[in-house]
């Protein structure tokens, strides 16, 4: 019998999708972000509507809720679930400066939502660097992570967010 942690190994170390047909069936939640540095210059075509793409906040968070979607044909060992839920939220942060992006997911099922909501971030900052490459190709996606995650039998996890 295999005791390690790594759920999506067998007992003779095959990679095989977790059968969660015994776990309850909750309502689950995550909450993910991630960040586009660019310089002031790039940001300024944002928040002016200037992009020669069009509205790049809207386009991106069109795509981070199709990537929420799309999560289980994209990571192989991933569940396809009923997903109830997903918002994204786009931020202009000048401090950065850049965008920061959070996404929501929620579902009741069986089984988490935290790669669907890592995905639409990853999705909604690719579609922000899409959008702005011509402007300027030097632009970092960085910080992806988990933020909090609710339901299932591991309960409640948030992340330290280093503030004292």
């Amino acid at each position: 019998m295999n005791d390690s942690p790594l759920t999506h190994f067998d007992a003779d170390g095959q990679a095989h999708m977790v059968d969660v047909s015994d776990k309850a069936v909750t309502d689950r939640v995550a909450l993910a972000e991630g960040f586009v540095r660019m310089t002031a210059e790039t940001l300024a075509l944002v928040t002016s509507g200037a992009a020669k793409k069009g509205d790049v906040l809207g386009i991106a968070r069109l795509a981070g809720i199709m990537g929420a979607k799309k999560t289980s044909d994209l990571i192989p060992l991933c569940h396809p679930l009923p997903i109830t839920k997903v918002a994204l939220e786009l931020e202009p942060q000048p401090d950065l400066p850049g965008v920061r992006i959070t996404a929501t997911v929620k579902t009741g099922g069986q089984t988490g939502v935290e790669m669907e909501a890592l995905t639409a971030v990853s999705v909604a900052c690719l579609t922000v660097y899409d959008m702005l490459k011509a402007a300027e190709k030097g632009m970092e996606i960085t910080g992806i992570r988990l933020l909090r995650k609710e339901g299932g039998k591991s309960g409640i996890y948030t992340a330290d967010t280093g503030a004292s």
